[in-house]
């Protein structure tokens, strides 16, 4: 049995969907806080808050290996983690794969130090393991289209660094593949796409899609963090949105390992088909 939490949310639905593509349909526990938003699914959802410990013990009743999908509420994900992990020992789940971050061992990033923590439980677990370091999801930027037409400019502040993103499906399809195989046990995963792009070349990829020219405004961190909180953002969320760029003018968003593809077997979603599509679907 798989199981897979976070199942109801972006990332867990389209695992949950690679995995029924291979024909593991019968073999899925779905995870969720709400169960009832995973009524269509198509597998077997059971409930399993990551504060409720007890919930989770159930939940991974027969589960052999689990896929934890890292938690949305940052501040709180480590010792959610940690609930996940110590459920998933008492319940006798023998192999973990985790959603970490892009090279966290060493990264800057304020989202890497509760992925650093929830690596050294892992290890610490006496379960085997695969780390997937998940880079920056194409999405995180494309979210930002509407506002770039919206004001005519693109705003960040990640200089010129390159960004060297994937969709959130070819990361789905990657834990899709590492849950399916025995061959990735013990193996880390520094996970990115194959093609890398700067904001300024995001900007005229939208311009050119777009056939209106958008530029690309580099801003502080400080002043891209106002801007954000000035149309509605939590500063929380700001810090982090605005934190990933200041991290990928470092280079902690660019990776050229091409293990992403390597592991799904085929080249990783480019920024223009991800680009097209989404404006598409707005349209």
């Amino acid at each position: 049995m798989i199981g897979v939490t976070g199942a109801t949310g972006n990332l867990g639905r389209l695992v949950i969907t690679s995995l029924k593509e291979k024909g593991a349909t019968e073999k899925i526990v779905a995870i969720a806080r709400s169960p009832e938003k995973g009524a269509d699914l198509g597998v077997e959802v059971r409930r399993g808050d990551y504060d409720e410990p007890a919930s989770l013990v159930q939940a991974l009743q027969g589960v052999e290996t689990l896929l934890l999908i890292s938690g949305s509420e940052v501040g709180k994900r480590t010792p959610q983690h940690r609930n996940v992990i110590n459920a998933a020992v008492e319940a006798g789940v023998s192999h973990l794969v985790y959603t970490s971050l892009l090279g966290a061992e060493h990264s800057t990033l304020s989202l890497a130090d509760e992925h650093r923590e929830t690596e050294q439980l892992i290890k610490d677990s006496g379960m085997t393991y695969t780390l997937l370091r998940n880079g920056w999801y194409t999405e995180n930027y494309l979210a930002l289209v509407d506002g770039a037409l919206a004001g005519g400019a693109l705003l960040g502040a990640a200089g010129d660094g390159q960004i060297a993103s994937a969709t959130r499906a070819d990361f789905a399809e990657a834990a899709s593949v590492v849950l399916l195989e025995d061959t990735h046990k013990g193996k880390v995963y520094e996970l990115a796409g194959d093609e890398s792009y700067t904001l300024t070349e995001f900007a005229a990829e939208l311009s050119k899609q777009v056939g209106k020219e958008i530029p690309y405004k580099d801003m502080s961190e400080a002043e891209y963090i106002s801007v954000l909180v000035s149309v509605g953002l939590p500063e929380g969320l700001a810090q982090v949105i605005a934190g990933g760029d200041v991290g990928a003018s470092k280079g902690e968003l660019f990776d050229d390992s091409k293990q992403l593809s390597s592991l799904i077997g085929r080249p990783t979603t480019s920024l223009s088909e991800a680009m097209r599509a989404a404006l598409a679907e707005s349209a």
